[in-house]
């Protein structure tokens, strides 16, 4: 699994030691709002979600990265490629805890993620999958480039697409 970095953050492999922090952040009923069906997870939920992220590694070769302050060295969240079974297209997803909105910091680590799809993936093209009603999800959307492309239906939720293609993104 590849680490990558940012100015301020690393993106890495998820550790037991992550799970304190991340239980908290997938206890938060204003984080898990727009994520899935929206409930939260309760402790053991959010270990089994943690290994679940660890698995899709394994079967894909690629996944969500546990993203850390470099500061800090304080779990913000998580980001990164997703693809499961089933799934409408190649993801880049990203949630936060609370604390971390509005900091620029999932916009910091998606456009990692980005280019780590199109330049070491050989992607041509990344989602993001959104709620309509999360207006900052979209509003990170758009600073990577991403643009609207329609609608889906995604765990019988309706969700937004923005897209952004290789293309697009290697203009200057």
């Amino acid at each position: 699994m590849q680490t990558l970095a940012s100015k301020r953050l690393v993106l890495r492999m998820f550790r037991e030691s992550d799970l304190d922090e991340y239980a908290e952040m997938c206890a938060d009923p204003e984080v898990m709002r727009y994520i899935g069906d929206g409930h939260c997870f309760s402790r053991p939920e959010a270990w089994r979600n943690m290994a679940m992220i660890i698995g899709h590694w394994q079967l894909r070769g690629f996944g969500l990265w546990a993203v850390e302050e470099k500061r800090t060295e304080a779990l913000l969240g998580r980001v990164g490629c997703w693809q499961p079974e089933g799934w409408p297209g190649f993801e880049i997803g990203w949630a936060l805890r609370r604390q971390f909105w509005k900091q620029g910091y999932a916009t910091e680590a998606a456009l990692q993620v980005v280019d780590y799809a199109f330049n070491r993936l050989g992607q041509e093209r990344v989602i993001s999958l959104i709620q309509p009603e999360n207006s900052q999800s979209v509003a990170v959307a758009l600073r990577l480039g991403m643009k609207f492309d329609g609608y889906t239906e995604l765990l019988e939720q309706p969700v937004l697409v923005y897209a952004l293609d290789r293309k697009r993104a290697s203009r200057p």
